[in-house]
This record gives C-alpha cells, structure tokens and sequence, in this order.
C-alpha cells in the first residue's frame, strides 16, 4: 500500500499526504539536515523518499536547503514533485528579489508554493501586503502556483483563515500541544473554517520538535485524524 495522494484545498495541486521536511531546527540559513547530511546527503535521502512516494518537499530560505533540494531535483522528474519554500520578506522589492533568486538556488522555472514564514502578528495581512501583491502577480505569469502563509500564533493563524488571498496554510499540529499556537482542541476548530473556506492545508511540528518521537505511530495517527491535507516530517 502506497502513500495516498491528495489535493491541497482547492489549488489543483496533488501532493503525497506525507511531505518530507528539511528545516528540523532550521534557522539562520542551516537546519539539522544541511548540517547532518550536506547537499549530496540530504539530496539522496529526497530521491530515496521520493522512490517510496514522497512527492512533496518541504523547505525554506531560513533552512539553506535550496541547494540540496535543486541537487535532488536534478535527478527526479521537475512535473512530480512539489516543492514549497518559505520567505520572510516583506517589501515588494526584497520579495521580487527573493522570487528570483529561489528559482536560481533551485535550478527551477517556477516555484510550486510559496508562504510567508512564520506569521506572529495578527495583522500580518496589512504588513505584507506590498509582498503579497507581488506574489499575486507572480501567480499570474505561472511563475508560483500557489502561495500561503505558515504561523507562530492563534492570532495570526486566525488571520490566515479570514484572509481571501492564501491558498494553503502550513499549521502546527500534534496531540500533545508541543511548539503550537495553542491547545489542539483550539487549533483543530480554526483547521476545519480553513479547509471550509477552501484553502489547502498540512500539519508541521507533528513530532513536537523531535518531544514525541518516543511514539511516533500515535503522532501520525492523530494527524491522520485531524483535516489537515496532508503533513510535513522533518527526516535525517
């Protein structure tokens, strides 16, 4: 029995109900997996996933797993994986910057998902908007397909739910309320008005940051239980 395939909200992207994450710990342009692994590492373990069905790659700018992702991508079919990256950017022009040189670092003609990293503020959808204009047109010319936020608090996490531009949302989700906006019975609620308005969505920090790990099967079927789309580990 395969890995299920599923569409993220209403994008039209297909994507393994399971992502393979490459931030674990990842801050300041490096991650447990660039530092663990290096590029030719981490880029054997993406193509070994992606033989037993992990279509879907999650990275980011904090990470510095572009080069190590673009190594993978040279070895699988561009039009079977999808890719998300993450920017903090803000400004129109530091976006327009960012939109260009990911493509660089990732050797790639368009970008599949693109999310604003790591919204805290509550109206971060008035702050970044010079950032989402540009996204936005970038959407227009097929260079994103599609783009969405991932979230550091309820509040923010809220925003995403109430605000018609974001197409997928990247949440904290596990049992236990580890690393998370807040309490699971509070998150979940917030999840089903983000798939009811038809925005894709998939779980991170399902491990609790590496503090559940000790029962890793309860951990995925809880995530199997809630709706989310689809969930991103992060592997080494």
């Amino acid at each position: 029995m395969g890995i299920p395939r599923v569409m993220l909200g209403q994008t039209g992207i297909e994507v393994s109900q399971l992502a393979i994450g490459t931030g674990t710990d990842g801050l300041s342009g490096s991650s447990r997996q660039t530092r663990l692994l290096g590029v030719t590492g981490l880029a054997d373990l993406l193509v070994y996933a992606h033989e037993r069905g992990i279509t879907f790659i999650d990275t980011a700018d904090a990470y510095g797993s572009h080069p190590h992702v673009r190594e993978a991508l040279k070895r699988l079919p561009r039009e079977k994986v999808v890719v998300t990256t993450k920017t903090v950017s803000g400004t129109a022009d530091k976006m327009e910057s960012d939109l260009d040189r990911f493509r660089l670092e990732l050797d790639t003609d368009y970008l599949d998902l693109v999310l604003l990293h790591c919204m805290t503020d509550n109206q971060w959808n008035v702050s970044m908007r010079p950032a989402m204009e540009v996204l936005n047109k970038a959407k227009e010319k097929g260079i994103v397909r599609a783009v969405g936020c991932s979230n550091h608090s309820f509040g923010a996490l809220c925003t995403a739910a109430e605000e018609p531009w974001v197409d997928v949302v990247l949440v904290r989700i596990n049992p236990r309320g580890i690393e998370m906006d807040d309490e699971p019975d509070k998150v979940v609620p917030v999840i089903r008005r983000l798939q009811g308005e038809g925005k894709g969505t998939y779980g991170m920090k399902v491990m609790g940051q590496g503090k559940l790990g000790d029962d890793a099967r309860s951990a995925i079927r809880y995530q199997l239980s809630v709706p989310v789309d689809a969930f991103v580990i992060g592997m080494e």
